[in-house]
């Protein structure tokens, strides 16, 4: 149970860590100080984390790993969209 409840938290805890800045750049569409390796990097690692998760048939590590794929792609989106206008 204990387990469990670590595992959620720490899910939870992560996955509104990017709430923020997905928010900040779906609103404003200001990705300046953000880099676009970093962000390729983040979501590819998440991508993985989730594909571990589905593989332990972990729920907390595939749920916060599904959300953060979600939200870091938002992001990357942006990122590489805005990168692509400024060539």
């Amino acid at each position: 149970m204990i387990i469990e409840i670590i595992g959620y938290t720490a899910s939870f805890l992560s996955t509104i860590a990017f709430l923020p800045q997905a928010i900040y750049v779906i609103r404003t569409k200001d990705t300046k100080s953000i880099s676009l390796s970093s962000y390729t990097i983040f979501v590819l690692s998440v991508i993985f984390w989730l594909v571990y998760g589905i593989i332990l048939r972990d729920i907390p590590i595939m749920l916060a790993n599904a959300v953060c794929t979600i939200l870091g792609g938002i992001i990357l989106t942006y990122k590489s969209i805005a990168v692509a206008k400024s060539k």
